[in-house]
């Protein structure tokens, strides 16, 4: 199987990386695709009360498990299928379940906080970072949290102002230098997203490196 084609979406909550990301496989229906989300990668935090849980800043690059992504992350590029974790969002820890992820052509790997990370972005052939005025990506994030998460409206501005604004300030709006192509609109930007499947398919072919 050839190496396959790493793409890392990053951006600020609520900005469209997950729309982006769907758009990109739904165009690229008719080849080899996985997906793989950060989010799914927070850290086990089972032992801890789910009061000691909620009070974890979930918007710092430590509260992830890097070390297992990028495992998973070689285990894919090495055409072996990984067992994704599955994360609570409701109770802050991961659940019994796992995903079964298959290896692909095409690896979409989508997070806030992808293009921060050295040894996972050393590992992608197109960087992406989803651009996103703020007031909208907080509109979003916040229908989010109530309707998905069973968040309180209160609780919700609380984590945004205390740990999601300060942390998008401090780690994820400088990983935008690190992007190849910054895509405002997201998964809106119809040209932004040919640009980026034409680039993709000519790694694919050859046409370009990998």
């Amino acid at each position: 199987m050839p190496s396959p084609v790493v793409i890392g979406i990053a951006g600020g909550t609520g900005s469209g990386k997950t729309t982006l990301a769907a758009r990109l496989a739904r165009e690229l229906a008719g080849e080899s695709v996985s997906c793989l989300s950060h989010d799914a990668y927070y850290r086990d935090q089972g032992t801890l009360s789910l009061e000691e849980r909620a009070d974890i800043n979930y918007d710092h690059p430590s509260a992830f498990d890097n070390r297992l992504l990028i495992q998973h992350l070689d285990d894919l590029r090495n055409a072996k299928g990984v067992e994704r974790p599955v994360y609570s969002f409701v109770t802050h820890t991961r659940t019994e379940k796992t995903v079964k992820i298959a290896p692909a052509l095409i690896i979409l790997l989508e997070g806030i906080l992808v293009l921060d990370h050295p040894e996972l972005r050393n590992r992608m052939n197109i960087r992406i970072y989803v651009d996103c005025d703020e007031d909208e990506r907080l509109i979003r994030r916040l229908k989010r949290d109530i309707r998905d998460r069973g968040r309180t409206i209160p609780a919700a501005i609380e984590q945004y102002l205390k740990t999601v604004k300060p942390m998008h300030q401090q780690f994820v709006e400088p990983s935008k230098r690190y992007a190849d192509v910054i895509v405002p609109r997201g998964g809106r930007n119809q040209v932004a997203i040919d640009m980026i499947l034409a680039r993709i398919r000519s790694i694919l072919s050859g046409g370009g490196e990998a």
